[in-house]
């Protein structure tokens, strides 16, 4: 009976190998997550000085030009982050990194997370500046909602917590940068460390 029992949870764990990219780390979220508080604290003490001040009278303004060069910074070094983290546990795991469950997941990310990039970018461009980080928090959100089903269920909860975070900062569009810290930043180190003890601290 133990050994049919045993034989049943390897062939669970063979298939969900095969159906879900299982190299996400835990701690690469939290670490995300880090990043984008000290990128929000930034925007807040250095560019804006007060969550309130988003009203520029024009795109060129050299703070808002700023503010984006902030975020890709921010984006580029969690991707990085996360990549490299997911590239170890890959390679320790004896696991290939980019395969045809990777691929599915990297394309349901990716269809809305573009989107909400391009139509963020418009926004900025139009010059509407208070609605950018419900945008990007609710297409985010998104992603990872469509996204959740090729990896671990955490990332299908963080991504309704997100759209939860941005359809808060629809509500109160001045408070863009709290939001911000609150989706990206914080958000990302709860569920990264709830993931990091339930997959691999107790493993």
């Amino acid at each position: 009976m133990k050994s049919n029992s045993e034989d049943l949870k390897t062939i669970r764990e063979m298939m969900e190998k095969s159906t879900k990219f299982l190299s996400l780390n835990g701690l690469s979220l939290v670490f995300a997550g880090i990043i984008a508080l000290v990128g929000a604290a930034f925007a807040h003490f250095f560019l804006l000085h007060d969550y309130a001040f988003t009203n520029f009278d024009y795109i060129a303004d050299i703070r808002a030009l700023l503010l984006l060069a902030d975020a890709l910074v921010v984006l580029a070094l969690a991707v990085g982050i996360i990549t490299l983290f997911c590239w170890r546990k890959s390679k320790k795991n004896h696991q290939s990194l980019f395969n045809s469950v990777t691929r599915r997941a990297a394309y349901n990310l990716l269809v809305p997370l573009v989107a909400g990039g391009v139509f963020s970018l418009l926004l900025l461009l139009r010059g509407d500046i208070a609605l950018v980080a419900a945008t990007t928090l609710i297409f985010y959100g998104l992603a990872l909602f469509c996204a959740s089903k090729y990896t671990f269920s955490e990332i299908h909860f963080l991504g309704i917590c997100e759209i939860i975070v941005g359809l808060l900062a629809v509500i109160f569009p001045y408070r863009g940068i709290l939001f911000w810290a609150i989706g990206f930043g914080i958000l990302h180190i709860i569920f990264g460390f709830i993931m990091w003890k339930k997959y691999e601290l107790c493993r």
